[in-house]
């Protein structure tokens, strides 16, 4: 299991696509391109949310609680070759990860209800994830993509990343079909969302780079965004 050492910083603002071409610019001039990225920059991401029927991981996020967490299976540009399991923990603007590599057909078995095979698996967090599915009654809730344009600084290991395109497959619960039926997860589809992430210290470089007029945090969830629907 991958663990990261410490809790790291999250920031998200929700930004028009002019402030992300200038951020862009700027950015670009300071940081590198993420070596997974291909050769426009960018790659795309689905990940499957696991949730109770009561919402736990939704209210929770909804209600603002402090500290919390939530699973999912995350593989990226529909490549099942190498897919992870994550759980990712809050305290506020703090964040933990920790992931678990997984096959195509753990993945299958996982997402079809077929989840005995991990109760005593040798990796400790799919242990707990068995356990989280019986006791917490946790399943397969949705399916939410997007594609990202990520950027990198060694300083601060600091990651920033543009992401647009934000789908929820929330009226489509076949996760493993070929051809994924989704609708846009926001508003306005052009808008992006922007995430600052970094150790104990954003350089001042970094963040002189990142001003932009009336540019507010907000806790933007994803997940949330993809299950506002219902």
């Amino acid at each position: 299991m991958k663990q990261e050492e410490n809790y790291r910083h999250e920031l998200k603002y929700a930004i028009p696509f002019a402030d992300y071409l200038s951020l862009r610019n700027r950015l670009k001039c300071i940081m590198t391109t993420d070596p997974h990225a291909d050769s426009n920059g960018l790659y795309q991401i689905r990940s499957v949310y696991f949730d109770n029927s009561d919402d736990k991981a939704l209210r929770e996020k909804t209600d603002g609680v402090a500290k919390r967490e939530k699973f999912r299976i995350r593989y990226y540009n529909d490549d099942l070759s190498f897919i992870t399991l994550e759980k990712k923990m809050k305290i506020g603007n703090l964040c933990l990860k920790y992931d678990a590599r997984i096959t195509e057909e753990e993945f299958k078995k996982i997402i079809s209800g077929d989840i005995d095979f991990i109760k005593d698996h040798e990796n400790v967090l799919l242990r707990e994830f068995y356990a989280k599915l019986r006791y917490q009654r946790l399943e397969p809730r949705v399916l939410v993509s997007y594609v990202r344009e990520p950027y990198v600084y060694k300083a601060g290991n600091v990651r920033v990343t543009f992401d647009s395109k934000i789908r929820t497959s929330l009226y489509h619960r076949d996760f493993l079909s070929e051809k994924i039926s989704d609708i846009s997860a926001t508003d306005n589809p052009q808008d992006m969302l922007l995430e600052i992430k970094y150790d104990e210290f954003l350089p001042e470089i970094i963040k002189s780079l990142l001003q932009v007029p009336n540019l507010r945090q907000q806790a933007f969830s994803k997940y949330g965004a993809s299950r506002r629907y219902g």
